[in-house]
């Protein structure tokens, strides 16, 4: 309490008992008991008054020791059992838990990890992923504002999630791995990777990129083999060395038959090589037939129908036949779709031929459509030609969502030539392209695709794209950009199957049952999502235990899900269907026995290493926890701190004091008012 206060408390008493004596012992009362007892009463109302003015109080300072946090982040994955290194962990654990120098410096906190970070309750070494990575970045977020090091138990073999090497680079914290496992190296060849399409075209080719890795320091050769069935379809000898760990082969294999078929990728091993779970892999191509036959019908010659006729057949699943409009009926059934090139009347046959069939067809108008027959014969679109033509530039439309146009740039394309007038376009469409005259962007389509019930219909509001073509290759020296518009587009077209009300999303080969999950979705009768349907999925797998099941597709963020997680590996045949409606869909996959933690038989320390110094922190082996004791005892960064906490409090109870008052004041009152002194 201050010097200051205690005086003002000296004074306020002095002050009362001043009062107290000028009221009842300067002219004093008869009575002796009465007169000090009402002086004490005067005195301790107006003492108490005054003190509550006053408000003391007092500073109270406690100190608190606060300790940097250790926290302990210790790897759950199944490839510590695989390299019998569970003892190892569990002593480690037991010597920090133990040991007293480092209870004195640091507050210990113990986590586990696999794919997730978890609070370390027990360890089971029974997860499937190593994210190191992820463990990383969650730590940090709990321990975001602390000072804290990061004491690492793992084989720092990662095979989900960012790089942790990389990771270590940018956070604050210092990471001190304790290296577990293994540490002998061994010579090893890994196909890490291959990159691949889910589906090919009949008659086409389709690549494959296999991400090969060498762990070892001599010269060594293999070869690499591709299988269908066990039939050889490719084979090629590697070589790699300790200056060329990692090679990407890019291969072109036929699709030559219809339906799924499913490559064995495999690498000779070397002479005593002891993994050979990372030798082979397996995928899974699915070859559709995409053939189409396509009428470009005219009466006229352009050399836009030279250019459409070269680009489309770029694809050679894809032939375009250039007739005239007299062309018999009966030959028209042989075209799957139609482009109708500057109609006139003499297309009448070709429209009614379309409209009876229901058929996707694609229009290009330009100065010498005729509008008056075009606006009479569909329903799409109506034109009010002003009759006078005018060079368009396209304007990109960035909300274009039917199909990926991504890649489609029109930078410095030329203009095309078209006629102006009101245009209205009366049924559901979106734009590819728009319409800019003279830098001035207009709300007029150029290239617009329309959908009805029926039929998909696109139209292109302009003539002379070989003059795009032209330019494309000028600038880039190939045709690619400009065909993969029309290839695109066309396929788009000429996908006139009925949409399927119940879709399933799956993968052919699963690696492990982890991520075996079959996904669906189901659609009302005018195609909207169904969230209160239930799915059923019957399954028959060609497994030891010829397993049986029949499981319930739960309902997901806009989807239907199954967990498949719990088969065994095998072929499976699936039927999935909608209770109370004759829908159904087919299917088969096949789950590998494949575990990703048995792909690395030895600890990579030299990465642990690294992400060691890229955070300031340093490497340790299980037979050197005193040095790593030592490290983090004397290590400046982590000194405990004394900190001090100052609470002032009051002296007074506002309530206590304020019922004392009162209480003297009442008794006062009372006894001068009893013995007539008022």
């Amino acid at each position: 309490m201050q010097l200051q206060t205690v005086l003002l408390i000296i004074l306020a008493a002095i002050f009362a008992f001043a009062v107290v004596y000028f009221q009842y012992f300067y002219k004093a009362i008869q009575n002796k008991k009465l007169q000090y007892t009402l002086g004490l009463l005067r005195f301790v109302v107006l003492f108490l008054l005054l003190f509550l003015l006053i408000n003391p109080k007092i500073t109270k300072n406690t100190f608190v020791t606060e300790k940097p946090n250790l926290v302990v982040l210790v790897d759950n994955s199944s490839s510590i059992k695989t390299a019998n290194a569970t003892e190892e962990v569990e002593s480690i654990l037991a010597f920090i838990d133990q040991n007293d120098l480092l209870d004195e410096r640091f507050n210990t906190v113990m986590y586990s990890f696999g794919n997730s970070l978890y609070s370390l309750d027990s360890l089971g070494f029974t997860e499937n992923y190593t994210n190191i990575g992820k463990a990383l970045s969650s730590a940090n977020n709990i321990y975001k504002d602390t000072n804290s090091a990061y004491l690492l138990l793992t084989d720092g073999n990662q095979n989900l999630g960012e790089d942790y090497e990389f990771y270590a680079q940018r956070q604050a914290k210092s990471i001190f791995p304790i290296v577990i496992g293994d540490t002998t190296k061994f010579d090893d060849l890994s196909i890490d990777q291959i990159n691949s399409n889910k589906y090919a075209f009949l008659k086409n080719q389709f690549p494959l990129e296999i991400l090969i890795s060498y762990n070892g320091d001599s010269d060594v050769s293999s070869e690499l083999s591709i299988r269908e069935n066990g039939k050889l379809m490719f084979r090629e000898s590697i070589v790699l060395n300790s200056n060329k760990r990692a090679l990407t082969k890019e291969i072109l294999m036929e699709a030559s038959e219809v339906g799924i078929r499913n490559l064995k990728i495999s690498l000779r091993p070397l002479v005593n090589e002891k993994n050979l779970a990372n030798n082979e892999r397996e995928i899974a191509i699915e070859v559709i037939d995409e053939k189409t036959n396509i009428a470009l019908v005219t009466n006229m010659m352009h050399p836009d129908l030279g250019v459409l006729k070269k680009s489309i057949e770029t694809n050679e699943q894809r032939q375009v036949s250039i007739l005239k409009p007299n062309i018999e009926a009966t030959s028209l059934d042989a075209f799957d779709l139609f482009i109708l090139y500057q109609p006139d009347r003499s297309l009448q046959n070709i429209y009614d031929f379309i409209q009876n069939k229901d058929l996707s067809y694609f229009t290009i108008v330009g100065t010498k459509t005729d509008w008056n027959f075009l606006n009479e014969v569909q329903n799409s679109f109506q034109m009010n030609s002003f009759e006078q033509n005018e060079d368009v530039y396209p304007l990109f439309n960035e909300g274009f969502t039917k199909f990926d146009i991504k890649e489609f740039e029109i930078n410095n394309l030329p203009p095309l030539k078209t006629v102006l007038g009101e245009l209205l376009i009366t049924t559901a469409h979106e734009n590819i392209l728009e319409q800019k005259i003279k830098g001035v962007p207009l709300e007029d389509p150029l290239f617009s695709i329309l959908e009805s019930a029926n039929s998909r219909e696109a139209v292109l509001f302009g003539e002379d794209i070989w003059k795009w073509r032209m330019e494309i290759y000028r600038q880039e020296k190939s045709f690619e950009r400009f065909d993969d518009l029309w290839a695109k587009t066309i396929f788009y077209l000429a996908d006139s199957d009925p949409k399927s009300r119940l879709t399933l999303d799956y993968q052919n080969i699963f690696y492990g049952s982890n991520n075996a999950f079959i996904k669906a979705r189901y659609f009302d009768e005018v195609y909207n999502f169904e969230p209160a349907a239930t799915l059923s999925l019957k399954l028959i797998g060609d497994t030891p235990n010829n397993e049986r099941r029949e499981l319930t597709l739960l309902l997901k963020n806009g989807y239907y899900e199954v967990d498949l997680s719990s088969l065994l590996p095998g072929n499976y045949s699936f039927e999935v269907s909608v209770e109370n409606q004759d829908i159904s869909e087919k299917g088969t996959f096949t789950i590998l026995e494949y575990d990703l933690e048995n792909l690395s038989l030895s600890s990579n320390y030299s990465k642990l290493d690294r992400a060691a110094k890229n955070s300031q922190g340093a490497l340790f082996y299980p037979d050197q926890l005193s040095e790593m004791v030592a490290t983090l005892s004397q290590d400046n960064r982590y000194v405990p701190l004394q900190k001090s906490n100052q609470n002032v409090v009051s002296l007074i109870d506002f309530k206590v004091l304020l019922a004392t008052i009162v209480i003297a004041m009442a008794a006062e009152w009372f006894l001068r008012k009893y013995f007539g002194l008022i």
